[in-house]
């Protein structure tokens, strides 16, 4: 069932809540010339006179969620996928063009890098509309392209550089990662260094999050190399771009796979260090256990209070029981390194 966002009112409205419901937008011309737009060229209708459009808006907006149900011309279906709460990367072909979800790192201030964030797309021949919840840098960095007169000459091309931005925004994060975990191999072969087991949990938890989108990813990204060129939607030099964008997160996802068993690995170092060490120190306790053995046995029957004790009367009894005692522990300690226990 298709629910449509109620009518927005002033309690609830994006001015009351802070949101503005276009980011930026694009109308292009058929030389290519890239025209910035304005939300009330949006809603005015003035994006027909281009033959190209690309629209950013933020999804939580109630305005850009009425626009995109009543005016953008958009299957009410396809509509409802893009606004859904929870997405995971995928690519599929709707009608005459293609829903997409992609993933990418959270480079925002204050915010957990492993924690993804969506950008959604509807993208055909004539209209590219991009969707995010909070700022994703690929998308800006993909205007900057446009505006630099760098643009792609299509939709496909547009699809193919967000895919690629999304990428490049990938890589040096996750090295950053390989890294962490080469210092955290460092920090266990350096005995005045303790690595908390807490650490590593944390980041392996890190990993498991980043590859939790990243494979997925993988795999929406070669659906979309796969149905986008049978339908003819992205040309030659957008197959190739996506085509890389397609190994290089291959290439991330393996590079994952590696720092999560790597880390593994570790975890499982600083538990058998942590179980030797007591060990050690149990082995320690028996051995001092085993020494003091015959002093404590002789001091707790010599002190029984009853008659009978040998040496009571004797000056000598105390100086002969402490070197007796002395003997014994020294043959015990003796017996001990020959035993090769200590």
């Amino acid at each position: 069932m298709i629910i449509e966002p109620a009518p927005v009112t002033n309690a609830d409205s994006d001015d009351v809540l802070g949101i503005d419901p276009f980011l930026f937008g694009f109308g292009f011309a058929a030389d290519g010339t890239a025209t910035p737009l304005t939300w009330e060229d949006v809603i005015s209708g003035q994006l027909t006179s281009y033959p190209r459009v690309w629209l950013h808006l933020n999804r939580l907006s109630r305005q850009a969620q009425g626009w995109l149900y009543r005016k953008s011309g958009i299957d009410k279906v396809a509509v409802q996928s893009l606004l859904q709460e929870e997405t995971r990367p995928r690519s599929t072909r709707h009608g005459n063009g293609f829903l997409i979800n992609l993933r990418g790192v959270n480079l925002n201030a204050g915010e957990a890098l492993e924690d993804m964030i969506a950008l959604r797309m509807w993208a055909s021949e004539s209209l590219l509309i991009t969707l995010r919840s909070r700022r994703v840098q690929a998308a800006r960095d993909v205007e900057a392209l446009v505006k630099g007169g760098e643009a792609p000459a299509s939709t496909g091309g547009l699809v193919a550089a967000l895919a690629n931005a999304l990428t490049d925004r990938m890589e040096p994060e996750i090295a950053a990662f390989d890294e962490q975990c080469d210092g955290f191999e460092d920090e266990i072969l350096d005995p005045s260094i303790r690595l908390g087991r807490a650490t590593l949990s944390e980041f392996r938890r890190k990993v498991l999050a980043l590859r939790r989108y990243i494979v997925p990813q993988r795999e929406a990204l070669s659906q979309l190399v796969r149905e986008g060129s049978a339908a003819g939607f992205f040309t030659d030099t957008d197959v190739l771009y996506l085509r890389e964008s397609v190994d290089r997160v291959t290439r991330l996802a393996e590079d994952l796979d590696a720092i999560r068993e790597r880390s593994i690995v570790l975890q499982e170092q600083v538990m058998e260090e942590r179980s030797d060490m007591m060990n050690q120190r149990l082995f320690v306790l028996s051995i001092l256990s085993a020494v003091f053995l015959p002093i404590s046995f002789v001091t707790g029957l010599f002190g029984v209070n009853v008659g009978g004790l040998p040496g009571v009367n004797s000056p000598m009894a105390f100086a002969i029981l402490v070197g007796s005692l002395a003997l014994a522990t020294g043959i015990m300690l003796a017996i001990f390194r020959w035993r090769r226990w200590i």
